[in-house]
């Protein structure tokens, strides 16, 4: 059995998700199903981030694990060829049997962008149109209640909000990409449960568009621990999984 490690590109708008569904594409699904077509042999392909539908990558991490042993150069010409023109192998090299892309994450960092002001149809994809009036400055207060260490079991959705919910967030700030006119959040952390980020930001948002809505409610919803409140789940077009940095000595 052979592994490589692979770093992969992708704009999720047509797929529903990273993980293999049945009878919808997901990127997995069609990564594994290309390398089957070229290579004649099955693969095995593990991510780092279970990605939803609808959400991008510039820097996903996988492992892939096949019978066949393949030159990298090779390997990654031939199978970036066979992929659709929103999924690109990055980077693709031989690596320990035992990674596994999931474990000594020292930290993950995600983008979410938005528009203030009707976006170029070349970007539009990768973004929030927001069409109403918003307090950059209230919103960039709103993030920085969850820096930090927390419970974030108010902001998560699924299994998971029944497990262990603390996390940290080590960043969190919002800039200004003047090239696009458009604003990016910015969030670094080790782990991060599902939908929390988009929560995060769909919480924060919606309390920077509402002058009659204060602070202290987003506040009183993290404190609460409980996930079953009104505060919107932000669109997953606006979201990227930007980059994994991983702890010394692993990939």
């Amino acid at each position: 059995m052979n592994a490589y490690v692979l770093k992969i590109a992708y704009d999720g708008t047509a797929y529903n998700g990273w993980q293999i569904q049945p009878n919808v594409p997901s990127i997995t699904d069609i990564l594994e199903k290309k390398f089957k077509l070229i290579f004649g042999n099955y693969a095995t392909i593990v991510g780092a981030s279970r990605t939803d539908a609808g959400v991008h990558a510039m820097g996903q991490v996988a492992v892939c694990r096949t019978e066949i042993d393949i030159p990298e150069q090779r390997l990654l010409r031939a199978w970036n060829n066979a992929l659709p023109t929103d999924i690109t192998i990055r980077s693709l090299s031989k690596t320990d049997i035992n990674f596994h892309p999931r474990y000594n994450v020292a930290q993950k960092t995600y983008y979410y962008h938005f528009f203030l002001n009707r976006p170029m149809p070349f970007v539009a994809r990768y973004g929030l149109f927001i069409q109403r009036n918003i307090d950059l400055e209230k919103l960039q207060q709103a993030l920085q209640i969850f820096s930090g260490t927390h419970d974030f079991r108010s902001f998560c959705t699924g299994d998971e909000c029944a497990g262990k919910t603390v996390r940290t967030i080590n960043q969190i700030k919002l800039e200004y990409l003047r090239r696009y006119n458009a604003y990016r959040i910015v969030v670094r952390g080790q782990s991060f449960l599902r939908h929390m980020i988009r929560r995060i930001v769909g919480a924060s948002l919606d309390v920077a568009m509402r002058p009659d809505v204060s602070l202290n409610k987003v506040q009183d919803v993290l404190l609460a621990c409980n996930p079953a409140h009104a505060l919107p789940n932000a669109p997953a077009q606006g979201l990227m999984l930007y980059s994994i940095r991983y702890k010394k000595g692993d990939k």
